[in-house]
């Protein structure tokens, strides 16, 4: 499978990229700055203006895009993954593309379902108030992927809080949040795992790792 990976040097997204080639995939990594990304051996790696150019193309033979796109602040007001989103999803319309597979997070199910009463009427308020800005980007992503259900086959992943350690195995939960924290590594398994099955299309999935 050729896999165009957005937001590829970031910490979700660099893995993504690492795995996916360890796997055999075909990978092109669109960053910013390619003379700071370390891409492994046979990557392909394009500068590209994910979020500011609604003109980005995607390269020929591309197969599905993974999208691990996310500010850099919690308080950054810009809507980084709603725009560079809709620019990929306005490409991926003009070149015949289908399938996308998109970092969210488990904040943006603002019912909670499958989180215990207590976390939903206690935490999850908490953690709303203080990262307003970076959830209604989440939001704002999410609706423009349902929006395009005509065009495209989409799949969201809601992680919870992440953390960087080695891979430890994970759960998926359709249309629901799992509970407990969700490892960086086993997020990218689990993107690479969701984007080559075609059942999960139109579903987002709460994730935690088993470890948790």
């Amino acid at each position: 499978m050729h896999l165009v990976v957005s937001g590829a040097s970031g910490a979700t997204g660099s893995l993504v990229v690492e795995q996916a080639a360890a796997a055999g995939h075909r990978v092109t990594a669109l960053v910013r700055d390619p003379g700071s990304f370390r891409a492994p051996a046979g990557v392909h790696v394009v500068a590209a203006q994910v979020v500011d150019d609604p003109g980005v193309t995607l390269p020929d033979g591309a197969d599905a895009v993974v999208s691990a796109l996310g500010k850099r602040s919690a308080k950054d007001p810009a809507p980084v993954c709603t725009d560079g989103v809709r620019n990929l999803v306005a490409t991926m319309r003009r070149q015949g593309v289908r399938r996308i597979v998109a970092v969210s997070a488990s904040p943006v199910l603002r019912t909670g379902y499958g989180e215990p009463w207590w976390f939903r009427r206690v935490v999850r308020p908490a953690v709303h108030r203080l990262g307003r800005d970076l959830y209604a980007d989440l939001e704002g992503m999410e609706r423009t992927l349902r929006a395009a259900d005509a065009d495209l086959d989409w799949t969201v992943l809601r992680p919870g809080y992440l953390v960087d350690r080695p891979a430890a195995g994970y759960r998926l939960v359709q249309d629901a949040n799992a509970v407990g924290n969700v490892h960086r590594a086993d997020l990218a398994a689990a993107l690479l795992s969701v984007v080559g099955d075609p059942a999960t299309a139109g579903h987002a999935y709460g994730l935690a790792s088993v470890a948790s």
